[in-house]
């Protein structure tokens, strides 16, 4: 089987080509994925693909892998750097990392490489199976780090040229394969950033695109000023840090962007501004729903909520939690899941 991996420079990605390259049936090209950010907001921090690209150069060396260099820089802007630029300026809170997967690793990415191979693999924790004659995503052995979050929109024809060699195991176990290949950067952290920044602060890139626009911050049941924001565009619903007020601790209740108003909620309150309903267009179903009881993530982690959905067209459909919850804002996308099965998602829109 030929197969083409996307590397990193990160330890999944490395123990996930070094797994791929051990079985002689399969013949392994890697491919490094230049983004544009990393030129041109180096100014910002520590962009580290230079140092990605040599820990990835020296792997495929002592593998004996050919790895190719693919300039990614047009489609980055394009695809998932303006989205996220008019979503924040929308007063939404975007997430980028699934559009990264879906537009560019196996989109972009596939265009100009899947053709010449069988599957297209990466260090995603998840999985991969054919039910019938369908692929169907589902959830990595380790729930902790399972990605399925950020796979929810690819398609049947992504799915069926993906492969994730590192779905059924725990990341400890990844690090012990790390050090057993002596990977040189088998004890190099995870990266913790947004798939496109790098180690560029999240901030740093909304001040360069959007700039700041001084606002009030309000409580929320009072109507008081408490202070003064940079811009809403700084800001998610249930946020807690980086407010700088006193007396609290406080988080971001509501967001109004026609007057660059900013609304608090002390914690304490945090029950009565919450939410247990919204809106879910623009819809990718990965797996047919086989009930209207599912599961839903409405962020990145563990946390897993019932919900029952009730079906409004094709694309969208309304949404009722198990039970409530003060971090939901339009823009975020809400993932579906039945069983072990990750079945697609769509972007919230919260209700008036």
């Amino acid at each position: 089987m030929n197969i083409g991996m996307l590397t990193s420079g990160g330890v999944d990605s490395s123990v996930a080509l070094c797994e791929l390259k051990k079985n002689s049936d399969h013949h392994v090209q890697a491919f490094y994925l230049k983004i544009w950010l990393e030129d041109e907001l180096s100014y910002l921090g520590s962009c580290p693909w230079e140092q990605d690209l040599a820990y990835v150069e020296e792997i495929c060396k002592r593998l004996d892998v050919k790895l190719e260099v693919i300039p990614m820089q047009r489609q980055y802007h394009e695809k998932v750097v303006s989205y996220t630029v008019e979503e924040l300026k929308a007063g939404h809170t975007p997430s980028p990392d699934l559009l990264c997967n879906q537009r560019i690793k196996y989109g972009a990415a596939l265009d100009v490489i899947g053709d010449s191979y069988d599957k297209i693999a990466t260090g995603h924790y998840a999985n991969i199976e054919k039910v019938g004659d369908q692929f169907v995503l589902g959830r990595a052995r380790d729930t902790f780090k399972d990605q399925t979050y950020f796979l929810s929109k690819l398609s049947q024809e992504q799915l069926s040229k993906t492969m994730f060699p590192l779905g059924n195991l725990l990341k400890p176990e990844v690090r012990e394969l790390a050090k057993s290949y002596d990977l040189p950067n088998a004890h190099r952290p995870d990266s913790q950033g947004i798939c496109f920044l790098g180690k560029i602060k999240f901030n740093e890139f909304v001040k360069y695109h959007l700039g700041e626009k001084p606002g009030d911050i309000v409580d929320f049941h009072t109507g008081k000023k408490l202070g003064e924001h940079r811009g809403y565009w700084f800001h998610t619903i249930g946020q807690r840090k980086g407010l700088g007020l006193s007396g609290g601790p406080w988080y971001v209740a509501r967001k109004q962007v026609e007057d660059n108003t900013i609304f608090v909620s002390r914690i304490e309150t945090e029950d009565s501004v919450a939410s247990d309903r919204f809106i879910v267009k623009n819809l990718n179903w990965m797996a047919t729903p086989s009930t209207d009881q599912l599961q839903v993530k409405i962020r990145h982690g563990e946390k897993l909520y019932g919900c029952k959905v009730g079906y409004l067209d094709d694309a969208a459909v309304s949404v009722v939690l198990s039970e409530k919850d003060k971090g939901i804002a339009s823009g975020q996308f809400a993932v579906f899941y039945q069983d072990k099965y990750c079945l697609g998602s769509g972007v919230i829109e919260l209700m008036n």
